[in-house]
């Protein structure tokens, strides 16, 4: 079997826009995009060369391939994905995009998705074997999306851990399907088994309460010591901590905003991608915020950035100047 770098496990969905700033009830029409921060994440890392795979549940249907097609042709190994029967449902999302002072708004319908009803014993039988992959990615959003997904995850970390990987998990909170005090909970086991733990620290505020960055990331250091801690700050960058106590931080680079959606993901895969290539936490903070800033000129959730362009942005950026 093809050994590969990252293996991501999660939910990907259909993203229907209507175009320019109207709104829902205007519009006569709708872009569609292919969004899902597992899926997203996995197509970051092959567009940096990394080999990468993702591991789903959808429906065969129409849209069903339709997903699966999207992120397959950006490099991505998606043979690993679950068919469901023909009579499951793909999870769909409505971005209305807007301007200050009206916000923009994401409306889900993704109830008893064909992902949400995965199960353990749905997981591939021999893939989370020793030497098929370095990493297992997952995230919050799919604890939060039903029991039996969060069981489903939860199973696949243990079953990576076993088989010698490392695991990655992003809290990637969303307020649409748990709150806080549900996160904090929810995740508490994934954390402990995970080996690098990307939480922002809007995600930290939410499920711990007000703190500063400094505090915010010991916190979480002292709950997860095992962990190599990422925090993205939003303007002010990102940080990491080490297991050993080593406190490294990186401007943000500016970028002018046209897909803010998968910013996060972006963030992960560039990280992932450096951390992987050159065992170096400055460069993969580098590579991670040189990403997001790529990812925010370019619509859609997927980053489909220029490997050659982030690296020049990262050889050469030192935070602050807008690209162009």
């Amino acid at each position: 079997m093809k050994r590969y770098d990252v293996l991501t496990l999660g939910e990907s969905m259909m993203r229907l826009t209507p175009p320019g700033y109207l709104r829902i009830e205007q519009t006569r029409t709708f872009d569609i995009w292919v969004g899902g921060t597992e899926s997203n994440t996995a197509v970051g890392l092959a567009r940096l060369g990394l080999k990468a795979a993702w591991l789903s549940r959808l429906p065969a249907t129409p849209m069903g391939r339709y997903i699966s097609n999207r992120v397959g042709q950006y490099g991505v190994d998606v043979s690993h994905v679950v068919w469901a029967a023909a009579d499951e449902r793909l999870g769909i999302y409505f971005h209305e995009k807007a301007q200050a002072p009206r916000a923009s708004e994401i409306i889900y319908d993704r109830v008893g998705s064909a992902m949400s009803r995965m199960r353990p014993e749905d997981l591939p039988d021999g893939l989370f074997a020793a030497g098929i992959a370095d990493i297992l990615h997952a995230t919050g959003i799919t604890l939060a999306i039903s029991e039996t997904a969060r069981e489903t995850v939860l199973e696949a970390l243990r079953r990576a851990k076993g088989a010698g990987w490392r695991v990655s998990f992003d809290t990637n909170y969303r307020s649409k399907l748990w709150s806080g005090a549900e996160a904090a909970a929810g995740c508490d086991a994934a954390m402990a088994l995970a080996d690098l733990i990307f939480c922002p620290l809007s995600d930290f505020q939410v499920m711990y309460g007000d703190a500063s960055a400094e505090d915010a990331i010991e916190r979480l250091a002292a709950r997860y010591p095992q962990s190599l801690i990422v925090m993205t700050l939003g303007q002010g960058g990102a940080q990491a901590r080490t297991p050993a106590g080593d406190l490294l931080r990186q401007p943000a680079i500016l970028a002018g905003e046209v897909g803010r959606i998968g910013g996060g993901d972006a963030f992960a895969a560039g990280f992932l991608y450096a951390w992987l290539s050159f065992a170096d936490v400055a460069a993969a903070l580098k590579w991670g915020v040189a990403m997001s800033a790529h990812k925010y000129t370019i619509p859609g959730d997927l980053p489909l950035v220029d490997r050659e362009a982030v690296a020049a942005l990262v050889a050469g950026g030192s935070g602050g100047g807008l690209i162009r």
